[in-house]
């Protein structure tokens, strides 16, 4: 076993310690009982590694519950998704006033009022029940990375200021200690200077992007799709393969300047993604890089249109209007010279490999998938078919201010799909999805969970994997988040709370999106309190009726809701 003294020799360098190399492995262990001087060392009541919308979430229902926390986050920015991905909210049609938790909602609000007190909006905007910064065709609510930042931080400064919360950014989890069936501590390394942080708690919460810490916690896990006969599914395949994951994507944003030459060189691997096809089943209707793609729920070749400047592209959908996170019609004359849009189509889906295999091959896949990137947006700023039968945009610009980064990409990729635990119970497509459920139970809601902690909905919505699948895009039904979903089989204090959860590949892809991820890192960070106030374990709670029943009306009361109403 590694021990402490083996991973902490440091030197001062730049007034910053930095470590000797490590080569960690998964599963990677060590000593949390050896102390030393010149290692730091963090407690707190509750470890949560990863600050995306399940981690700040799980962060702060566990903080205003009287714990203290410590944070990570592997880069500069908390949020995931919503700030990190840039991805706006994806959303059911109920959202406003129903199908989340009140502290959502409330992020929510803070979202729009954030717009309300600093933007120059016009006085329709402003006086918008519901108002949608961005008026992209995706969300209810599309905004800026930069404003979820903020709001986030409004709601968590506080008990940053009081020393309830310590918020490590630029952290990754890098190994464990493990005793049996409990997480002693976990060592993470700030990935500015190398030095090394040990952190204990009673509990541990893994809300990464990618269920880090289940192969270094040892923690039960599955990757990939589950076969037939294993799960029973109606669109499940014959045979399973851990490697079958869903595209990622490298989002990013532009503008547009009319009569302004922004065209960047031509990239590196321009002339391969020129002319790659997606070698899918079924088939892709052609080049990646064009205006045609197979219908997500009919896989029917259809037509897409594009127009930076937000004009109506008939009955087709204007790729530009699809994510649109400024809308300049909402803002006063002069304000902006243009819409800003996040790129996020199926044009940028990288297909070619998965993210979870090693460092070297995450880096790897990142790269390549910003290559097609510039690869799209060089095609779109001088081949792209224009509506008035010329080619190209020249005036598209990255917007890297809106990102937070200098090459214009996200700060991290949009990950679909994670290492998910095998959990206590794991939802099966019969549980949630239309047609299967009516034909295992013969009805027409999602299964009843007794053990709910919280409730969803969205289409079962995988994209094209780096193993061939086309769109699987099958009608679910509005669900519950069981809690035998959120405990791990053997674990007894590591808790999951992003795409992590105990979900088959087929149900993940209802269970990702940004309302159900927080809602599960609230109801997580609920559960680690209430575990530690009755001291006992969290699969005690839902093994003992009294226990449970107790649980969630207390989650209810903080506003959590466990059934549908609809």
């Amino acid at each position: 076993m590694i021990t402490r003294r083996d991973f902490f020799k440091v030197t001062a360098a730049g007034g910053c310690l930095s470590t000797l190399p490590l080569f960690l492995t998964s599963g990677s262990s060590f000593s949390a009982v050896q102390k030393t001087k010149k290692g730091k060392e963090l407690s707190a009541d509750v470890v949560i590694t990863g600050g995306g919308l399940g981690g700040c979430a799980a962060a702060l229902a566990a903080l205003r519950n009287g714990l203290t926390v410590v944070l990570t986050e592997e880069t500069d920015w908390i949020g995931g998704q919503i700030t990190q991905q840039g991805v706006p909210p994806d959303e059911h049609q109920w959202i406003e006033t129903h199908g989340a938790t009140q502290l959502y909602r409330d992020f929510r609000t803070a979202v729009r009022n954030y717009y309300i007190r600093n933007y120059p909006l016009t006085e329709e905007a402003r006086n918008r029940k519901y108002l949608n910064p961005g008026d992209g065709w995706v969300s209810r609510l599309c905004h800026e990375p930069r404003v979820a930042l903020a709001v986030l931080y409004e709601m968590l400064n506080p008990y940053i200021s009081s020393g309830k919360l310590t918020l490590l950014l630029e952290h990754k989890a890098i190994a464990a200690d493990v005793e049996g069936d409990k997480v002693r501590a976990l060592k993470v390394i700030d990935t500015r200077c190398k030095n090394e942080v040990v952190l204990t708690a009673p509990y541990f919460i893994d809300a990464t992007e990618l269920g880090d810490l289940l192969p270094l916690a040892k923690v039960e896990y599955q990757t990939g799709t589950e076969s037939k006969s294993e799960t029973k599914e109606m669109h499940a395949p014959e045979k399973a393969d851990p490697q079958n994951q869903q595209a990622f994507t490298v989002c990013f944003a532009l503008d547009y300047e009319k009569g302004v030459d922004h065209i960047i060189d031509k990239p590196e691997k321009y002339d391969f993604w020129r002319h790659y096809i997606p070698a899918l089943t079924p088939a892709w209707p052609g080049p990646l890089l064009s205006l045609t793609y197979g219908q997500a729920s009919t896989l029917i070749p259809q037509s897409l249109g594009f127009h930076p400047e937000g004009i109506p592209t008939g009955d087709i959908l204007n790729l530009w209007n699809y994510r649109r996170i400024i809308h300049k019609g909402n803002f006063n004359p002069d304000s902006y010279h243009s819409d800003i849009s996040i790129i996020n189509w199926p044009q940028n889906d990288y297909m070619l490999g998965n993210l979870d295999q090693s460092e070297k091959e995450f880096k790897h896949h990142v790269a390549q998938a910003k290559q097609l990137n510039l690869s799209l947006l060089y095609w779109l700023q001088t081949e792209v078919p224009r509506p008035d039968g010329g080619q190209g945009w020249p005036g598209l610009r990255l917007r890297g201010d809106v990102m937070g980064t200098e090459d214009g990409m996200a700060k991290y990729p949009y990950v679909r799909e994670s290492r998910r635990i095998k959990a206590l119970f794991t939802i099966l497509e019969e549980h949630i999805g239309k047609e299967n459920r009516l034909e295992v139970s013969g009805k027409n809601n999602a299964a009843d969970f007794y053990d709910s902690v919280g409730i969803g909905y969205y289409r079962i919505d995988l994209h094209p994997s780096s193993r061939g699948n086309n769109y699987i895009d099958i009608d679910s039904l509005p669900f519950q988040v069981p809690l035998g979903a959120l405990i791990p089989q053997r674990i007894e204090n590591l808790l999951p709370a992003n795409k992590n959860i105990g979900t088959t590949h087929l149900t993940n892809g209802c269970y990702r999106v940004h309302p159900v991820e927080w809602g599960i890192g609230e109801a997580v960070g609920l559960l680690v309190h209430y575990a530690m106030l009755k001291k006992t374990l969290p699969r005690a709670v839902r093994e003992k009726k009294d226990l449970l029943a107790d649980f969630q009306q207390k989650i209810r009361n903080q506003g959590i809701e466990t059934d549908w109403h609809l």
